[in-house]
């Protein structure tokens, strides 16, 4: 019952919150909204007013809560549905001024939120809640259009227009939306045999995927919607660091590089916990119940999930332990290439709309981890290698090259008894005359505009490979990584280290790299590059320290004077040393940790 209670005590907070948040202007066009406390504006959407209106339903319904059933709270309710209804386009749709407008998929967001919102309302014996009940019900109703007819973006969109398919159609009893359901779910499943989905997003688009996916198994009566989410919860042990922070160093969406824990796992591992009366599942969601401070956005309220599956706050099956000791590779075995080779055949040349390809999906990802020590190593992102020792992180090392230019991606990751090998390649040629016989009639007329041409029949010449190997030997202190470059030509690279902000250097030779306006230029594409917070790393042995934790590297150079690279702009948020080379070059650095326990783990 402990969670529960902390489930209770989160919402109230929250609840407190949405008041003060909440637009009760009567002259103003965002009445009833709860706005957005960065930008001051209410949206109808999952994380805003929609989230909100889950948050108060619960206090409604909990007899626990201090504000169930209150007057007031029930009122400032109901004047949410009523902004709901009144941004709720004549299509069905919503929009979230941020970025999509008459969305389907945030839409279909909402209706998750709301229609479970709605069955937890409808089952309390409150004559009063009638009128809210009333407006949520026609919100839901006037999204079918949008959800029978609406296309997405990516690809956890699908899972979610599923789910709400199933909602509307239990809350209605229309086949179209069962129909139209079958329609995604035919797609089929984009998952790897070790549970990573399409955009690696194990801070936020996992669990999304996990969710929706479970709602969709019970309310469209497909069992085997379950096997990918147990899946995906399974390898979600390897990818959370000893303070309960999840990886999200390789992510390829918005949380990438950002803190984000286990808490948006919570339901589902909760339902599955008491579902197959599994210890594995038990503890995920006890951990993801110890990070909980949030309510969770509409579509994957922890708390609500609580009060529609009252059996979720008694213990189905005593939790067992999550592994903390081990070294793995995921997707070692998946054939990723072959995979890719299909893509020409797939008739979309390359491009997609709105959205990206993902083409690193299932690319391999090493991770070790032995007491406050964890490690992640990494194909086909811009960083291929993060290192934590207690408070002391070294968020990731990139190499950004002027071959391409940008940062070179490892596009191959060899896991050995010793460490790691990687290998980044990269192509790079010119393009002969389109064919006089395959020219559009714009080539002879006045004017031949550039993007009327068929480049795609241009002949490829002087096709030129640029290669990055990275060898990463593991020591009894640390990791030796050797970076070597046959390239001749001299082509200008930056290998950078970045660091967290909690945490200091010492030692070393290091210059702060000027930001704009600090010095003159005459070359405005280096001075509206630079970055602040970034040092030169060029001689000596440097020292990071956090607390009692800490790095000791070697290794620098300064072979040039580039501040930075085009294409190759590092993160906010972290501090940076950067190493300058030219190519050819063959450094090794030393990456030694402070001191602490044995390093290592079983082998998987």
């Amino acid at each position: 019952m402990y969670l529960y209670d902390k489930l209770i005590s989160v919402n109230d907070h929250w609840t407190d919150a949405g008041i003060a948040w909440q637009d009760t202007d009567d002259s103003s066009r965002f009445c009833g909204g709860v706005c957005d406390p960065d930008n001051g504006i209410a949206w109808p959407t999952h994380t805003g007013t929609a989230m909100i209106m889950t948050v108060w339903a619960c206090a409604l319904s909990a007899p626990e809560s201090k504000h169930y059933r209150d007057d007031e709270l029930l009122g400032r309710l109901e004047l949410a549905a009523s902004f709901m209804l009144r941004m709720q386009h004549a299509d069905g749709t919503i929009s979230p001024g941020w970025t999509n407008l008459h969305s389907p998929p945030d839409t279909a967001f909402v209706v998750v939120g709301l229609a479970q919102t709605l069955e937890l309302l409808e089952r309390q014996p409150w004559p009063p809640l009638a009128d809210a009940i009333a407006s949520i019900r026609l919100f839901l109703e006037r999204t079918a259009p949008a959800l029978l007819t609406g296309g997405c973006h990516t690809p956890n969109h699908r899972w979610v227009l599923s789910a709400a398919l199933g909602f509307l159609y239990r809350l209605t009893g229309r086949p179209g939306f069962l129909a139209r359901a079958e329609q995604w779910l035919a797609e089929g499943m984009d998952l790897t045999p070790d549970g990573e989905w399409t955009e690696r997003s194990n801070g936020i688009y996992n669990g999304v995927s996990d969710i929706m996916l479970l709602h969709a198994a019970d309310l469209l009566g497909k069992p085997e919607l379950l096997e990918p989410v147990r899946r995906n919860l399974r390898m979600m042990a390897y990818l959370v660091h000893p303070d309960g922070e999840v990886v999200t160093d390789y992510s390829g969406r918005q949380d990438f590089g950002h803190r984000h824990d286990l808490q948006g796992y919570l339901p589902a591992a909760a339902a599955l916990a008491h579902r197959d009366r599994d210890p594995f599942f038990a503890a995920l969601a006890e951990l993801a119940g110890e990070a909980l401070d949030n309510p969770g956005s509409a579509n994957n309220n922890a708390l609500l999930g609580f009060l529609l599956h009252p059996e979720w706050r008694e213990q189905a099956v005593e939790p067992g332990s999550l592994p903390t000791e081990y070294r793995v590779v995921l997707n070692r075995d998946f054939p990723r290439e072959a995979y890719l080779a299909e893509m020409a055949n797939a008739g979309h040349g390359g491009r997609i709309y709105h959205s990206r390809l993902h083409p690193e999906f299932g690319a391999p990802v090493a991770r070790e981890r032995s007491g406050s020590t964890s490690l992640t190593v990494m194909a086909e992102t811009n960083s291929f290698f993060a290192l934590r020792r207690g408070s002391a992180h070294l968020l990731g090392i990139l190499i950004g090259s002027n071959f391409e230019p940008g940062f070179v991606r490892m596009n191959r990751l060899e896991a050995g008894d010793e460490g790691y090998r990687l290998t980044g390649t990269e192509t790079k040629g010119y393009y002969g005359p389109v064919p006089t016989a395959s020219l559009p009639a714009s080539a002879s007329g006045e004017v031949s505009p550039w993007y009327l041409l068929p480049h795609q029949l241009r002949e490829t010449t002087h096709l030129q490979e640029h290669r990055v190997d990275a060898e990463l030997i593991r020591e009894q202190d640390g990791w030796t990584l050797r970076l070597h470059c046959p390239t001749p030509e001299p082509v200008v690279t930056q290998v950078s280290f970045l660091f967290g902000q909690d945490g200091s250097f010492s030692g070393g030779v290091l210059e702060p790299i000027k930001t704009i306006g600090e010095e003159n230029t005459a070359n405005n594409e280096t001075r509206d590059n630079a970055v602040k917070g970034t040092q030169f790393w060029k001689d000596g042995t440097v020292r990071f320290s956090s607390g009692d934790d800490g790095f000791e590297l070697t290794g620098a150079a300064f072979e040039h004077r580039a501040r930075s690279l085009r294409n190759a702009e590092l993160p906010s948020g972290c501090q940076a040393l950067v190493v300058n080379l030219l190519t050819p070059f063959d450094r090794t650095f030393r990456i030694r940790m402070s001191p602490e326990g044995t390093q290592g783990g079983a082998d998987r």
